[in-house]
């Protein structure tokens, strides 16, 4: 017998019992994204390995350690994307869309990065992204902050995840609070970990968000940044808060929130939960004023958010959050070899006359206990019965799977009974 071949490590299988819920939620997120107007860009899953060291910056953990690079067969490197901003950044500067204009645009897809995989994170995982461009205010911040919590309550777990929010100011103002925080950590550097070591001097905000609970405790006296922001920094922070005051949005101004790429500047903000342990974040994102012009295209304001799927799917099925609309609505039972084509013929006339409604034939034989049995295995609410006296008589039996009880009625009045189900 041949050796069975496995998945790659990290790289999962979506089985038919898990899609229903991978469905709920992302039809949520796609009919709240819609609600306010925002319109779907789909990028390639492979692009320029330059992009995402530009965009992304070279000393981040993502470029240095995590994506899948290779050359191709012309010896351009290529990379799997590790995450769907720079793409759309580049996609609306080759295609004209971002110069001058406003886009609020959103997309899904995999994404691929190299880490040690766990539970919610993988190394090929699905992301839902936003980004708008052309908007400079903390109105447009705001939006997307009053969006993603209308998420959180349309599948139900409002009361479990909590905002953080940062500014994290320009790049001037970085630029000096950088120098600040670098001497404080070489005064502690007999406290740092390698990683943090090698950080201090590439990327030494990302030391902010170490989990080292020795270094956490010295940075309790590091310099905060806030006391390095300019007034625009300032002033647009102020702004968000008080608008997000005035849809009634809880949050905790976390100073240590910093984000892992380069690109984010102004505003940064965290959807965490404590329900699924170290694997707290289930929605991230912020301003990227500068990425636009930094990838070659005209300076253009830039804000936007990425949440990964399978952690939100983890998240409701550990709130036990997984009812979902059946796969199937009605079953086909027939029996004889007439009835069956008259089965197949009223499940088209059905999905004709009942839009959404979800019909399944029999097939394969066997006595009605064993097509019982097969629709309530699929889920199915009720079972319409064919034989012989149905047809003769023109009428079909519609059987409830779940209260027991059946009528039998004319076939052309089935489909208004079972709208009832949509």
């Amino acid at each position: 017998m041949a050796k069975q071949i496995q998945a790659i490590r990290g790289m999962n299988d979506c089985l038919p019992t898990q899609s229903p819920l991978w469905h709920k939620v992302e039809d949520t997120i796609k009919r709240v994204v819609s609600a306010y107007g925002y319109n779907e860009i789909r990028m390639p899953i492979v692009e320029s390995t330059h992009l995402f060291k530009r965009a992304i910056g070279e000393v981040t953990d993502v470029v240095e350690k995590e994506m899948y690079t290779f050359d191709d067969r012309n010896g351009d490197s290529l990379t799997l994307r590790p995450e769907g901003t720079a793409g759309c950044v580049r996609a609306g500067i080759q295609n004209g869309l971002l110069y001058n204009q406003e886009q609020r645009l959103w997309y899904t897809g995999p994404m691929f990065r190299h880490e040690r995989p766990q539970k919610g994170r993988y190394r090929q995982f699905h992301q839902f992204g936003v980004e708008v461009f052309g908007l400079n205010g903390p109105d447009i911040d705001a939006e997307l902050i009053m969006m993603m919590a209308r998420f959180w309550r349309e599948l139900g777990i409002f009361e479990h995840v909590r905002l953080e929010l940062n500014s994290i100011g320009s790049l001037q103002d970085r630029a000096e609070y950088r120098t600040a925080l670098v001497a404080f950590l070489e005064q502690h550097i007999d406290v740092l970990d390698d990683d943090c070591k090698r950080r201090m001097h590439t990327n030494p905000l990302r030391v902010l968000d170490t989990k080292n609970p020795d270094v956490q405790a010295i940075l309790v006296d590091a310099p905060k940044l806030s006391e390095y922001l300019g007034e625009e920094s300032k002033e647009h922070f102020a702004g968000l808060c008080e608008l997000l005051d005035a849809a009634g949005i809880e949050y905790q101004v976390n100073e240590r929130l910093v984000r892992g790429l380069d690109y984010y500047n102004r505003t940064v903000f965290e959807w965490v939960t404590e329900s699924l342990g170290a694997q707290g974040t289930v929605c991230a994102g912020g301003r990227y004023d500068g990425l636009v012009e930094q990838l070659g295209g005209k300076a253009t304001p830039a804000v936007g958010f990425a949440m990964g799927i399978e952690r939100l799917v983890l998240l409701m099925e550990t709130l036990e959050l997984t009812d979902v609309r059946r796969s199937v609505d009605a079953y086909v039972v027939t029996m004889g070899d007439g009835a069956r084509m008259a089965g197949m013929k009223l499940a088209e006339q059905l999905r004709e006359e009942v839009h959404g409604l979800r019909v399944m034939s029999h097939f394969g034989g066997g006595n009605f206990k064993k097509q019982f049995k097969r629709a309530d295995n699929v889920g199915a609410a009720v079972a319409l019965v064919l034989g012989e006296n149905e047809m003769a008589s023109n009428t079909v039996v519609v059987k409830d799977l779940r209260g027991g009880e059946q009528v039998t009625m004319a076939q052309n009045e089935v489909a208004a009974k079972l709208a009832e189900l949509i």
